[in-house]
């Protein structure tokens, strides 16, 4: 039986810890090995598909890079940003709902919020240090209504969490710099994290999904297992690219996060998003590849989540609205494409989703009213073979009584061979720039 991916990395690290310092003992690892991940919780976070990132923290004042602008700072600057900072944060506008609102329509079933990124800043009502939410303007828990708003609106909750802490450094006499003071080497730090981490996994309920991100992930996520099992580690003990999507599948459960821009928090400027196609197909392959697609938002310093931003996941939203079946409660084919298309399949392998992104991101590929023939080669027809186009019922082409929309299919040496046309006016000027999607019932891959 091969190695998981995550099994491996602790392997190779967690348990070198564990023999060579004291951490073993708190830890108290079984006979069996680390603690790892419920597999039924797994296979559940494998049919969410798509999750909203959060990075926010209260330098979102200067549109500056989260966190890192500390790193190499002068003392001046690193005085007035731990001093000065927090006594004008006041997100007056915070209404998580309204971020829930429109990560719903996009089709996210998940979130994970940064609860204390590297500055150490913490966004809850914490006993452990005064650099807190608590300590500025606005005076209240973010991530107690941040919580709320995920029950209330059926989205599973995450928290973002740093090992590393660039006020703790500056506190005690360490240079600010990313794996400074390891918790490894300063058990201080160590104590000092999982007092936060109680009261993160202690105030605020059953929590779904934690993301570690920095040194010291092995020894945190083996806590958080013991703490609340049920709760799935990503970052720390599944495979999570960042910025990127991997050539070709990964094992197991993995996810992938992007900026929708080119930074994480909010950049009132100098910033180029991604377009609303982009991100469609972004997903279609991770999904088609076994991975879900955990996309960021960065709200601004009032806690709006800016135009720009909801604009993107607007668009997301009417194409999820569309093809959402062909994204949530997937997995992947025995072939994750061939050219030009993407599979997916239903857990019980009847339904085969085929994505024909070689028509999309030109308005003029593929034309309202079009009938496009496409051969997919690695699929033949059955007795029971059916197909449908996701979103339309293929019996009517608007202002058109003579058009015949309806779908076809038949066999050939070089594959299935569908003749589907796009009958489906999303648009008012009819053109649809994004990636339309054929259902395949009873279909076998070669």
């Amino acid at each position: 039986m091969k190695t998981k991916p995550y099994l491996k990395r602790f392997l190779a690290v967690g348990l070198t810890v564990l023999i060579l310092n004291p951490v073993a003992e708190a830890l108290k690892v079984n006979s069996r090995g680390p603690l790892l991940n419920d597999e039924e919780r797994q296979e559940e976070f494998m049919d969410w598909g798509l999750g909203m990132f959060v990075h926010w923290s209260m330098d979102s004042q200067l549109g500056s890079v989260i966190s890192h602008s500390m790193v190499g700072a002068s003392d001046d600057y690193v005085d007035r940003y731990i001093n000065e900072l927090p006594q004008t944060f006041n997100p007056r506008n915070y209404d998580p709902d309204e971020w829930m609102e429109i990560a719903k329509l996009a089709g996210v079933k998940y979130m994970v919020f940064t609860t204390k990124h590297h500055n150490g800043f913490c966004m809850w009502d914490t006993q452990t240090t005064d650099f807190n939410i608590m300590n500025t303007p606005y005076g209240k828990d973010i991530v107690k209504d941040y919580v709320d708003a995920c029950r209330r609106n059926d989205i599973k909750v995450g928290f973002y969490f740093s090992p590393e802490d660039f006020i703790f450094q500056h506190r005690n006499g360490l240079d600010i710099r990313r794996a400074a003071g390891r918790m490894d080497e300063v058990p201080a730090l160590g104590t000092y994290n999982k007092k936060q981490l109680d009261e993160l996994f202690s105030n605020y309920g059953e929590i779904d999904v934690v993301f570690f991100d920095g040194n010291g992930m092995e020894e945190l996520t083996q806590y958080i297992h013991k703490l609340q099992p049920k709760c799935l580690v990503t970052r720390g003990e599944m495979d999570t690219p960042e910025q990127k999507l991997p050539k070709e599948p990964l094992p197991g459960p993995w996810e992938s996060c992007f900026t929708l821009g080119n930074q994480w928090q909010f950049k009132p400027t100098n910033e180029d998003y991604k377009s609303g196609g982009k991100l469609i197909n972004m997903l279609i392959e991770t999904r088609a590849k076994g991975g879900n697609l955990l996309i960021n938002v960065g709200p601004d310093q009032t806690g709006v989540i800016p135009f720009e931003q909801d604009r993107r996941f607007r668009e997301l939203a009417l194409w999820m609205f569309i093809n959402g079946e062909a994204i949530h409660n997937v997995r992947p084919c025995k072939v994750v494409g061939e050219d030009g298309i993407y599979y997916t399949q239903s857990k019980d392998g009847k339904s085969v989703y085929a994505f024909i992104t070689k028509f999309s991101g030109d308005k003029d590929k593929w034309k309202y009213g079009e009938r496009k023939n496409i051969v997919l080669t690695e699929l033949k027809v059955t007795s029971e073979t059916e197909i449908s186009v996701l979103g339309q019922n293929s019996k009517f082409l608007e202002y058109q009584k003579n058009a015949e929309p309806q779908s076809e299919f038949k066999q050939t040496k070089e594959g299935l061979e569908i003749s589907v046309m796009r009958a489906q006016r999303v648009y008012n000027n009819r053109r649809w720039p994004n990636t339309v999607v054929v259902k395949l019932d009873n279909v076998e891959f070669k």
